[in-house]
């Protein structure tokens, strides 16, 4: 079980309350999949994925990444369970889709950038300390089946 201070899950729900879930989550995974271009073969049905441009114009990467953002505002709403609220989660990734539990890093690292260049100065090093900690234990708990 993670350990949260006061002060950060203040500074957690204070940024969350005021993220584009869709455009921020469309975001990242379009850079997971810009970045780290072998993360795309997870996303094979999801059509034209054949460069930057095509990625981040793709509806269907748009649509999931708002999809995972949506799933990762279940932890900012349950700090205190994370593992648990991604149980189902870590199942499905390990047992069905046979994703790499390193892409969750990676994508939650991604996060962390997109949140820093959405809020600027108000993303503060506190809240890329916060967030940093809040991906990582999203991150271990997507990763717990594969254990």
């Amino acid at each position: 079980m993670v350990h949260w201070t006061g002060e950060e899950k203040q500074v957690i729900n204070n940024i969350w309350s005021k993220v584009n879930v869709p455009e921020c989550g469309g975001e990242a995974l379009a850079r997971l999949l810009i970045v780290y271009p072998w993360t795309q073969r997870f996303f094979a049905s999801f059509g034209n994925l054949s460069g930057a441009a095509a990625i981040l114009g793709n509806a269907n990467v748009q649509a999931h990444g708002a999809k995972v953002l949506t799933s990762f505002g279940d932890a900012v709403r349950n700090l205190d369970n994370i593992k648990g609220t991604f149980s189902h989660l870590s199942e499905l990734h390990c047992d069905k889709l046979h994703v790499d539990p390193e892409n969750f890093r990676l994508l939650g690292d991604i996060l962390v950038i997109v949140l820093a260049a959405h809020f600027g100065k108000d993303f503060t090093p506190a809240a890329h300390a916060a967030f940093t900690k809040l991906v990582r234990a999203v991150a271990h708990a997507l990763a717990r089946k594969y254990h």
